[in-house]
């Protein structure tokens, strides 16, 4: 997949299929869109994502700065779902102001040589966000592409949207989370070294310290499934700060993987949070702590097996 960030300026060797949105989560909705666009494949058009970096929400202030999908998991699932280009269109000051008909004839028209667009009936670019779906479809004959506006995708009667996923995560219902993502809610990074405490208890895990931008939900001990090198691994995951053992308050993501026992310092890997099981807490001994730690794992074989 051919990623082209930092450039406000560019020129596409091939006539595309675009899709245009925030894409936060990749959720059920944003799936609708990247489905239209990997249709058109087969008519000789390139599949491209067209989102923005930062995110307007963050530069705009109207968010904590946390995503549902960080940069990097955004690149991993788009090139996993068979996208060709992937956009990161700068967002500053300058391009934010850029009028949205001159957005439609310079950048989607002659950059990109744009042919079918998708994009949510909610869409919004240019300067003031005045740039909307009626926009595409208006300048649609003029600049040569065939839009197709996507309605709202609903599951059990409520609009699927990045805001209601937030809001399952940040619960910890991970169940409803994974409905509307269409799959489980996961974070993803290379193995970092932890302090070595789990294999001198005799209970061995992986760890992950996730970006500051990544949305994390309640800390507490999770039902959970790993990834590594294109294999499933069953596991139990803690997200959390470990206050048994120390006060450096780095949140983490620790996890211990069932019948696995490898080094993979450094090694990329993507936890999958299931389902929420207890909330953290501070133990008064380590002797209390690898007890509860036998009994999660013991509760989480018998759910995984």
């Amino acid at each position: 997949m051919e990623i082209i960030r930092e450039a406000a300026h560019f020129h596409l060797c091939r006539p595309t299929a675009v899709a245009l949105g925030k894409f936060d989560g990749v959720h059920l909705g944003h799936r609708r869109l990247l489905d239209e666009i990997l249709g058109q494949r087969q008519k000789g058009l390139a599949a491209c994502v067209f989102t923005f970096d930062p995110p307007p929400s963050l530069f705009f202030g109207g968010g904590d700065g946390r995503e549902l999908t960080t940069r990097e998991e955004k690149r991993l699932l788009f090139e996993r779902m068979g996208v060709d280009i992937l956009i990161e269109f700068p967002l500053t000051k300058e391009t934010a102001a850029t009028p949205p008909e001159e957005f439609i004839r310079r950048i989607l028209a002659e950059e990109m040589h744009t042919r079918f667009i998708a994009a949510g009936v909610d869409v919004s670019f240019g300067a003031g966000g005045r740039g909307n779906a009626s926009l595409l479809e208006n300048l649609a004959e003029e600049c040569g592409y065939v839009p197709r506006i996507i309605e709202k995708v609903e599951l059990e009667g409520q609009v699927i949207s990045s805001s209601r996923v937030r809001k399952q995560v940040e619960a910890g219902n991970m169940p409803e989370a994974e409905k509307l993502l269409g799959m489980p809610y996961t974070v993803m990074g290379k193995v970092a070294h932890g302090k070595g405490l789990g294999r001198t208890l005799g209970i061995p895990t992986v760890n992950l310290i996730p970006p500051s931008s990544k949305l994390m939900p309640p800390c507490g001990v999770y039902a959970s499934a790993v990834w590594l090198g294109g294999k499933r691994y069953s596991a139990v995951s803690n997200v959390g700060y470990k206050p048994t053992v120390t006060q450096e308050h780095i949140l983490g993501l620790e996890s211990y993987l069932y019948d696995f026992e490898d080094e993979i310092y450094g090694e990329e890997i993507a936890v999958q949070l299931l389902e929420f099981e207890r909330p953290e807490r501070q133990f008064e001994n380590m002797d209390a702590l690898k007890k509860q730690l036998g009994e999660d794992i013991e509760a989480g074989r018998l759910r995984h097996f």
